[in-house]
């Protein structure tokens, strides 16, 4: 038998990924009737979505009054304008359902004395089109991402879905432009398995370990968007980084924006609360790329704290044990373990660390996966879906507000199964795949499992994490982009010369990292060249040399196609600045106020 022989598998739908949007799917999938497979590379609760601390967005007005048009309101607001305006009045319009449907799924949220879901402030989320604070975070405690990814579970499992847990999704499987399924690894066996679908759902997460410091699990590689890449098909507006203010300075460990809702906040070296100089309405609770200015300002300007004045203190001892305990318990927890704090006696050290990627695989608000195709900026690609972190929808545009990314993951992972169940037919028949499919896939593993170069793995992928970190962060300069281009471009070079020590396929952990490398240096490269690519700043992409926002010149998505060269190509989509319905009026362009 072959090293390479393929067992292969037939399903109406196959998910890759199974974080808080792949659950959403999966199990909407399989109640809707579908022969549903979901493939992991971890067990189903270990994915990131399990770290979300602070909660999910939605205008229920359980704690004051809300519309769902304020919260679309701030959600275009807090995107720089670049967010689609249709995708965002969805999401925002089917917030509260889909909340209250988690609720009855099974999530715990916390409750208020009346028994409704609680809800907290935070960053960017306003009454009135701006004028008040807006209580719009539903939470779990602090550890709602965790509550929501057991729930979703269990309701995958009580529906019957199939998983295929610890298997490495290599490539897709495309055939005359359509995707007809997907090549995978199982990591115990190293058994190849190929999976033949009518659709495909991508939620793979983010890439956020091709930065240095971030508070991404060391999974966050990137595989979905990287296998577009190798597909042919572009990623959009991947410029887009979100640095989150709060990491625990050392360990990038994130402190949940919820702790600035409950009332925390930051000081510098003076013992100022210098968020009322940056922002003075908003102050602590402004938009998360504007409090990671903020804060890098002061540590570059020299009012940082400790002895290297490298980082900001944030302050929640003046809340009390008591709403500690109650509201904030695992952010008492991991600063005593990461930072060997006491909240209740003494500051968090914290400094801003990458967290969330904007940018993705571009698809429109039903999941489809679309690219520009002969002219054509919307052209569906058939057999293929995204959702989640993976995907650009555009709902968060230029920077995402917080407790907007799990309403992003169950809104569209749950628009993702309606669609299936409106124009799929369960248990419909297959059509052969070719003789040769999947052996482009093959052809990568053994490449790279007899790989006999001069540099390890961690090697490669420490030098692509310096570059990234040290020259597309929180502040960039064309100077710097320039420079890092040219040094990824090298690092993406060597590559060539990897080297993997173990040639077996059981368990072979160092070849899995070697192809997750693989697919955060084509992440980092459309990262790093799209920077420095967009000639203005706007939302998280904050241009030294470029500092105003350009909107007659830059209002429009990026798209990004890298081959296996590293060389990117650029072209353009239009913003969707058109909404869907008559129920809310378009939200014209202005300059950001907090």
């Amino acid at each position: 038998m072959s090293d390479y022989e393929f067992i292969d598998h037939s399903y109406d739908v196959v998910v890759i990924g199974a974080g808080g949007a792949g659950l959403r799917a999966t199990f909407g999938l399989a109640e809707a009737g579908f022969n549903t497979a979901c493939v992991t590379k971890v067990f189903p609760t270990r994915s990131h979505t399990v770290a979300a601390q602070g909660g999910i967005s939605a205008a229920l007005g359980n704690m004051g009054e809300d519309d769902w048009r304020w919260h679309m309101y701030d959600t275009v607001k807090g995107s720089d304008w670049l967010g689609d305006q249709d995708a965002i009045e969805y999401m925002c319009k089917e917030a509260p359902d889909a909340v209250i449907e988690l609720e009855h799924y099974g999530v715990p949220f916390s409750r208020t004395e009346d028994g409704k879901i609680y809800q907290r402030p935070f960053g960017g989320m306003t009454t009135r089109f701006g004028e008040g604070t807006a209580q719009r975070t539903c939470a779990a405690a602090d550890r709602t991402g965790h509550a929501m990814l057991h729930t979703l579970y269990q309701q995958s499992l009580k529906h019957d879905a199939e998983f295929y847990i610890e298997y490495f999704a290599v490539d897709l499987i495309m055939e005359d432009g359509a995707c007809r399924g997907v090549v995978a690894i199982d990591l115990a066996t190293g058994r190849l398995h190929r999976f033949r679908s009518h659709q495909v759902i991508l939620a793979t997460g983010g890439y956020g370990r091709s930065y240095f410091s971030c508070t991404s699990a060391h999974t966050c590689t990137g595989d979905g968007s990287a296998m577009v890449l190798r597909a042919g098909l572009p990623v959009q507006d991947m410029e887009f980084v979100q640095f989150h203010p709060t990491g625990i300075y050392g360990a990038g460990c994130l402190i949940t924006e919820g702790v600035r809702g409950e009332g925390g906040y930051l000081t510098n070296a003076d013992g100022e609360r210098f968020m009322e100089r940056y922002a003075p309405n908003a102050k602590d609770l402004a938009s998360r790329d504007v409090v990671s200015r903020s804060m890098t300002i002061e540590i570059r300007e020299g009012r940082g704290v400790g002895a290297d004045k490298d980082h900001i203190h944030l302050h929640l001892e003046h809340l009390g044990p008591e709403v500690i305990e109650e509201r904030l318990p695992g952010i008492a927890e991991s600063a005593r373990i990461f930072a060997g704090v006491d909240v209740t006696r003494e500051p968090i050290p914290v400094l801003p660390t990458v967290h969330y990627n904007m940018g993705g695989i571009p698809a429109n608000f039903n999941g489809q996966v679309v690219t520009k195709k002969d002219g054509d900026p919307e052209s569906v690609v058939p057999g293929l879906m995204a959702v989640g972190e993976a995907a650009c929808v555009s709902v968060h545009g230029a920077n995402r507000l917080g407790s907007n990314s799990l309403l992003d993951l169950v809104v569209f992972g749950r628009a993702a199964a309606h669609f299936c169940a409106a124009e799929m037919t369960p248990s419909a028949r297959h059509k052969p795949l070719a003789a040769d499919a999947g052996q482009n896939s093959v052809a990568r593993i053994d490449k790279l499992r007899n790989a006999d170069g001069s540099r390890s793995t961690s090697e490669i992928r420490l030098e692509m994490q310096k570059v990234m970190q040290g020259h597309a962060a929180v502040f960039r300069t064309g100077e710097s982009l320039d420079e890092g281009v040219e040094l990824l471009r090298q690092t993406f070079g060597s590559f060539e010369d990897v080297r993997v020590a173990d040639r077996s396929l059981i368990w072979n952990t160092d070849l899995v990292e070697t192809m997750e490398l693989e697919n955060l240096l084509l992440n980092a490269a459309a990262t790093i060249e799209s920077a420095a690519n967009r000639l203005e700043s706007r939302g998280a992409h904050a241009r030294e040399d470029y500092p105003e926002r350009d909107d007659e010149n830059w209002m429009k998505h990026t798209l990004a196609w890298v081959d296996d060269q590293g060389k990117v190509d650029f072209d353009y989509r239009p913003v969707h600045q058109e909404t869907l319905t008559d129920e809310v009026d378009y939200v014209e362009p202005k300059a950001r106020v907090y």
